[in-house]
């Protein structure tokens, strides 16, 4: 049985297989308001999960598990990288609204054609409301 130093030296992102990835999805409700909750799915198949089908697997985690009431009603339709493991993280604390080459339109793509690998972190929001907080970036907790 391996112990916990022999993986000492593996980067998380190329510790778990590419058909077993754990990736969490940010839910983000309201950027005003910075409400936000992670969806954390384990044991995602990188190279056979489209960007769609992933889109489905969080609208559907939202719909059925028991905490996600107040985001049933939130028009879910847009996915941005946030950020990779071992990479940069925004200071925005709700979302990266640096690189919108981000922006994941193409839900034919797999995850990892878009360049996803284990614990990869996605945003999953509503486009018109991302846009407005683009043009006017503050938040209630600035006031």
């Amino acid at each position: 049985m391996p112990s916990y130093t022999d993986f000492s030296d593996v980067l998380t992102n190329v510790a778990r297989p590419r058909t077993s990835a754990i990736i969490t999805i940010r839910i983000i409700k309201s950027f005003q308001y910075r409400t936000e909750r992670s969806l954390v799915l384990q044991d995602l198949n990188l190279e056979t999960t489209t960007i769609g089908r992933l889109k489905e697997i969080a609208r559907q985690a939202i719909q059925t598990q028991p905490g996600w009431k107040p985001y049933r009603n939130v028009t879910l339709d847009t996915l941005k990288l946030y950020s990779r493991a071992h990479g940069a993280k925004t200071t925005n604390l709700i979302i990266n609204l640096d690189n919108d080459d981000w922006i994941l339109d193409d839900d034919s793509k797999t995850l990892a054609e878009v360049g996803f690998e284990n614990e990869t972190e996605v945003s999953f929001f509503n486009r018109e409301l991302y846009e407005a907080f683009r043009q006017n970036p503050e938040t209630s907790w600035d006031a």
